[in-house]
């Protein structure tokens, strides 16, 4: 097999151990199907322990190290989409008294997540904004809406603006904005030619097309900041 990123590395070797679970996998067995030394293995399998899977090292000729199935979950079956609904969520608890469970919580979902949904989730959560002390606005985005802004597809939108316009809109997403007056896309509207916010709620149809987005050197935060002082600027 190739060798493996660190990230994807310790998602398999949890899952390696859960498979064969109870039975333990040695170090030097692990390190030899993951293609690492055995030093590198055993520091893998302390940093998945702190982070609070149930991994635990036996000793002796036949020892090893096993996972507790029965203190662990399978991966979840999570879109990038989803992963992020409940990071948002997660991370809204953050100045209540279960700050601390929720991180933790946050943390095991993350982990429990495929690799290649990790990595979509990873990219849409740095395109995600927020304006002002906002407390969760209801809703989430369209896993649609998610998977384009992590993608770079251009979006064909039915819209309706702030007069109650109707439109049609092909835009490419740049990002997603968590503000007082709920979700907003942002976009780079080949209408308008410029990077505007469409309010999710007034999106009422969204195709993803074929066509990735070319690079655009856009001030995404000068445009938060435009889009917080008038909302309805579409």
């Amino acid at each position: 097999m190739h060798q493996l990123n660190r990230t994807d590395r310790l998602y398999a070797l949890a899952e390696e151990l859960r498979a064969v679970a109870p039975r333990p996998r040695s170090a030097r067995w692990l390190a030899a199907r993951f293609e690492v030394s055995v030093r590198t293995v055993e520091r893998d399998l302390d940093a998945l322990k702190q982070s609070g899977v149930p991994i635990t090292a036996d000793t002796g000729r036949s020892g090893g190290y096993s996972l507790d199935r029965a203190r662990t979950l399978p991966p979840l079956a999570l879109t990038a989409g989803e992963a992020l609904a409940v990071g948002i969520a997660l991370r809204s608890a953050a100045s209540s008294p279960f700050a601390g469970a929720a991180r933790s919580a946050a943390r095991k979902v993350l982990a429990g997540l495929s690799p290649d949904v990790r990595r979509r989730e990873e990219v849409l959560a740095a395109r995600v904004h927020t304006v002002g002390d906002v407390e969760a606005p209801a809703g989430t985005p369209t896993d649609t809406l998610a998977d384009a802004v992590a993608s770079g597809r251009v979006l064909r939108l039915a819209y309706t603006d702030s007069a109650g316009h109707d439109s049609q809109r092909d835009v490419e997403p740049l990002g997603l904005l968590w503000g007082t007056r709920g979700w907003y896309l942002m976009a780079w509207c080949r209408r308008r030619e410029g990077v505007r916010g469409f309010h999710v709620g007034r999106i009422t149809a969204v195709t993803e097309l074929a066509e990735h987005a070319p690079p655009r050197d856009a001030d995404l935060r000068r445009e938060l900041d435009r889009l917080d002082a008038d909302p309805l600027r579409t």
